[in-house]
């Protein structure tokens, strides 16, 4: 199929696809008139490369992690690959958590039930951000 019917399988532009392709994750036959023909195989990669780069990951990975979804994957750099993509799903928790912190500090200041940290009792009272009446 050539690129434009690729985009209207997939909803990814054409824009996209090419970019897939300069990027290595995903590849098509020149025909002679220059046009590229993409295999059948194509609609689900780009559906695959969709869902990763919406999960985060790089391109840098996503073309690592492609040749483990052949039918017959290479030997070992699935395995260490697997654990990588273990570490970034780590590591967004671990953002998720900072995140969740920090809005609840700020909520508490919000509701003036927060002092700044060290200030104890030299913190204004209920601890507000200081917008309030004085």
């Amino acid at each position: 199929m050539r690129v434009g019917e690729l985009s209207r399988a997939t909803g990814a532009s054409t824009r996209s696809l090419r970019y897939y392709e300069d990027r290595g994750l995903l590849s098509s036959e020149r025909r002679p008139n220059g046009y590229r023909e993409y295999g059948e195989e194509a609609v689900r990669q780009v559906a695959f490369i969709q869902d990763l780069y919406r999960a985060g990951l790089p391109s840098r990975i996503i073309r690592d992690i492609l040749p483990c979804t052949a039918p017959e994957p290479p030997a070992g750099d699935c395995t260490r690959l697997l654990a990588r993509v273990r570490e970034v799903r780590d590591e967004l928790a671990r953002q998720e958590r900072q995140i969740a912190q920090r809005r609840e500090m700020l909520d508490r200041y919000l509701a003036g039930t927060a002092t700044p940290a060290g200030l104890g009792d030299l913190g204004r009272p209920g601890g507000d951000l200081g917008c309030g009446p004085r």
